[in-house]
């Protein structure tokens, strides 16, 4: 094994203390709160294949495939059999082809090799030598893991992979941060959570009351463990935790070729209009950026990073996107516009300037409905859609088109239902405590609904 790579394999020379000296299982054990993500019992054990994990920057990719060595071993893999390399210290396909042939050479007894590529995209022609490994019939007994933080992976896995994926019913895999509801069942914040939901009505005043201050809080914290064990530890998120962020934000685009100036007016951009109906043309128009294509491109690679949620209008007659309608930009999790936003205004307190915007009724209502939009589209393709008025969020599933007004105040106003009510199957999500039907359409506490989300 290649001394660089030591380090994220304690397993192969020190399985005894890993939990000592592996860098991520040892920072793990030392937090608050420790997420098992289920993930984990989906990757493969048995069947051999070509296997995608991919994720935004910093969601817990690594250490969530460092629990999954730790498992296989549990169960009896062999460690020797398990490799982990990172893409980060392989500059091309023939370094990475190389790597690969050695250790599978290596341990040509072995009935199943396990190998890992974090950040396979951060090597230069990648995919060429997992081609040839593949067409060599060199992976026959592998189960090989790529992970990769540019969201393009597994389309790229798709189209240059066809027929070497494997015989798994599941190749690909994506993690996100942790919902709403994954967060509130990792504080076990909430006795009886389970029960609560399985039962037609509202939990008691008291629990809805906490269920509200778990909800503030995810304001805060998003669905980041780092974040989360800030909080839990020093009773607020740490300007490190949210440079970290930021600065492999920032290096990623710069890795591209992209420059940084534009990318902070970009972003600066979507944070002064957050959540609001925007083009491209009119976003460039704002900026010292002259093409509106050039704006598109940064948005689109921030979307590819899974930072960003680009909301398009939904095509009612065909339940598609409308692309030449504007669309609604936000971050993928309010951590990511927190961390973010103290980038471009920096202070010496940046997590006092998040409990203030918290609590600005405009801010707030806006990072709501972004978090309502993002707890939607990971199941669902999800939109907005833009008529007389607008309707926050709209889902499609079995062919129909499921419509949702966010009213993020304590009172809703006879115009609230104007346009919502038009529409079939349409839910309002709003801060009030209690549930009910107005004019027809279900009106329910928005805290509550997202934990009703499987």
């Amino acid at each position: 094994m290649e001394d660089q790579f030591a380090s994220y394999n304690v397993h192969r020379y020190a399985l005894a203390q890993i939990w000592k000296l592996d860098n991520h299982l040892r920072q793990l054990k030392t937090q608050p709160y420790l997420y098992i993500n289920p993930i984990i019992q989906a990757l493969p054990r048995k069947i051999p294949g070509i296997y995608t994990v991919e994720g935004g920057r910093q969601i817990g990719k690594t250490t969530l495939l460092k629990q999954w060595i730790v498992e296989l071993i549990a169960e009896g893999t062999d460690p020797q059999s398990i490799i982990f390399f990172t893409g980060e210290l392989i500059d091309d396909h023939h370094a990475l082809v190389n790597l690969l042939q050695n250790f599978i050479g290596n341990h040509s007894t072995h009935q199943r090799l396990f190998i890992i590529i974090d950040e396979v995209t951060y090597i230069k022609n990648w995919d060429k030598a997992i081609k040839f490994m593949a067409d060599a019939g060199l992976f026959h007994h592998c189960i090989v893991i790529l992970t990769g933080s540019d969201l393009t992976l597994m389309q790229i896995a798709r189209m240059t992979f066809p027929g070497r994926r494997g015989n798994a019913d599941r190749v690909d895999f994506h993690i996100y941060a942790l919902s709403f509801k994954e967060t509130v069942i990792l504080k076990k914040s909430i006795p009886s959570l389970d029960a609560l939901l399985k039962k037609d009505k509202l939990p008691p005043e008291i629990t809805m009351q906490k269920i509200y201050v778990e909800f503030n809080e995810y304001l805060k914290h998003g669905g980041y463990l780092t974040a989360i064990n800030d909080i839990a530890r020093e009773g607020k998120i740490s300007k490190a935790t949210l440079r970290t962020y930021s600065d492999w934000i920032r290096g990623d685009v710069l890795k591209r070729g992209k420059q940084e100036s534009y990318l902070k007016e970009i972003i600066a951009a979507i944070i002064a209009r957050y959540n609001t109906q925007v083009t491209w043309h009119s976003l460039a128009d704002a900026l010292s950026i002259d093409s509106h294509k050039t704006v598109s491109e940064y948005c689109e690679l921030l979307s590819s990073m899974d930072a960003l949620f680009i909301q398009n209008a939904l095509l009612l007659d065909k339940l598609v996107a409308a692309p030449k309608k504007a669309r609604k930009l936000t971050f993928t999790d309010s951590f990511i516009y927190h961390a973010l936003k103290s980038w471009i205004n920096p202070s010496e307190n940046p997590f006092a300037q998040i409990e203030k915007d918290v609590q600005d009724p405009v801010i707030s209502a806006a990072l709501v409905k972004s978090v309502v939009a993002n707890q939607f589209r990971r199941n669902y393709p999800t939109y907005y859609i833009k008529a007389e008025g607008e309707i926050d969020v709209v889902y499609v599933a079995n062919k129909k088109f499921f419509p949702i007004e966010i009213k993020w105040r304590n009172q809703l106003r006879p115009e609230d239902l104007k346009q919502i009510k038009k529409f079939p199957r349409a839910r309002i999500f709003s801060k009030i405590m209690s549930e009910g039907l107005v004019d027809g359409i279900t009106i329910e506490p928005l805290p509550w609904a997202l934990l009703k989300i499987n």
